[in-house]
């Protein structure tokens, strides 16, 4: 199960993988209700004063509203999974701080007893632990799936834009990393003008002009030009960064909808051309797959690159997460480590994630 930094709710998926492939058994998606949206997106600003009764009740919420999908599913589907890796909501991630951290709220103790089912979550902490950044961990899977005869990459286009590259020789090192806000500096500006919670197939964003002098403001951030190995989330990327950027500039709504997936796009292109310069194709993934004109200003200015959705390779771009994190809840059963050290930066691999069991 996994709920990214979009906050909108949780895709959950029962799945098998036979060699290198997944049979998807059974899938959902269910929107986080309204209240508890409100709650989570509120916590993560940084101007937040809340309480830790505030924290705490949400681990709750966010425990349960897992645990009654869970259920739901298995009850639907007839398999009883061997287990779950459960994600949890990231409400804070900070792996390059003196205290170098990565918080996800929601009880596991809740599924187990919801479910019976062994689960497993804390799936950062171990790699930060090692001196890795903790993330992105899902290009260990686009590898095992995703790998052909030539260098590919995977762009998953959540909240935050992350991107595998795989090389054709399997004993080769991956790469990974976040390139920058993918959906959710696009997503806080539709909210912010109640446009809704996303920008439906980019049509705000289409219909605004690119502004020149914002997104060069927007893409002097230091972050833009650090090498990999890095990662970066909504501490960073936030509404009052935002807010500084556009201090003293008029600019119409609809034309900073524009600039912002303009940012998107351009931050995408820099990394490939930076650390993926032979990669000509590119699977994508993520709610951003969805978003026409985002996919078209990647086409852009991607010049001669292929993007294609991962439907291609058989499984929708919505599913992918939760799928790795099913196949991640696989390999910690085994005691096998997730070979992260060479995208996260870690000293070692490995087993991830923490077992709960019934």
């Amino acid at each position: 199960m996994m709920s990214g930094t979009s906050m909108d709710g949780v895709d959950a998926v029962i799945a098998r993988f036979p060699e290198n492939k997944v049979d998807i058994i059974g899938s959902t998606w269910s929107a986080y209700p309204e209240t508890l949206k409100t709650r989570l997106n509120a916590l993560v600003e940084p101007d937040w004063r809340g309480s830790l009764a505030d924290i705490q009740d949400l681990d709750h919420q966010v425990g349960q509203f897992h645990a009654a999908i869970a259920a739901e599913l298995i009850s639907r589907t007839g398999v009883h999974p061997h287990a779950i890796g459960y994600h949890g909501q990231t409400i804070h991630h900070q792996p390059d701080a003196a205290c170098p951290n990565s918080w996800q709220l929601g009880d596991p103790n809740l599924i187990v007893a919801a479910t019976g089912v062994t689960t497993i979550c804390d799936w950062r902490r171990r790699d930060i632990a090692l001196g890795g950044q903790g993330a992105p961990l899902t290009p260990v899977f686009h590898a095992r799936i995703f790998r052909e005869q030539r260098p590919v990459g995977v762009l998953n286009l959540g909240g935050i834009a992350n991107l595998t590259v795989i090389p054709p020789d399997p004993g080769a090192p991956v790469i990974g990393f976040d390139c920058g806000p993918a959906n959710t500096l696009i997503d806080l500006w539709s909210r912010q003008h109640d446009r809704g919670d996303y920008d439906a197939d980019g049509a705000w964003a289409a219909s605004g002009n690119v502004n020149d002098t914002l997104l060069q403001r927007l893409r002097a951030d230091p972050y833009f030009q650090r090498p990999p190995p890095k990662s970066t989330g909504r501490e960073h990327f936030h509404r009052q960064w935002l807010s500084q950027r556009l201090h003293g500039l008029e600019v119409p709504a609809e034309d900073v909808q524009a600039t912002l997936t303009e940012l998107t796009a351009v931050t995408i292109v820099d990394a490939l051309e930076s650390w993926a310069p032979d990669v000509r194709k590119i699977h994508l993934c993520g709610g951003g797959a969805y978003n026409p004109y985002l996919v078209e200003r990647l086409q852009s200015l991607g010049g001669s690159r292929h993007w294609q959705s991962t439907a291609l390779a058989g499984i929708p771009p919505d599913k992918v997460e939760a799928i790795a994190f099913a196949w991640f809840a696989s390999q910690t059963i085994d005691q096998r480590p997730l070979p992260l050290a060479s995208i996260t930066g870690a000293r070692s691999d490995g087993v991830a994630g923490a077992i709960y069991t019934p």
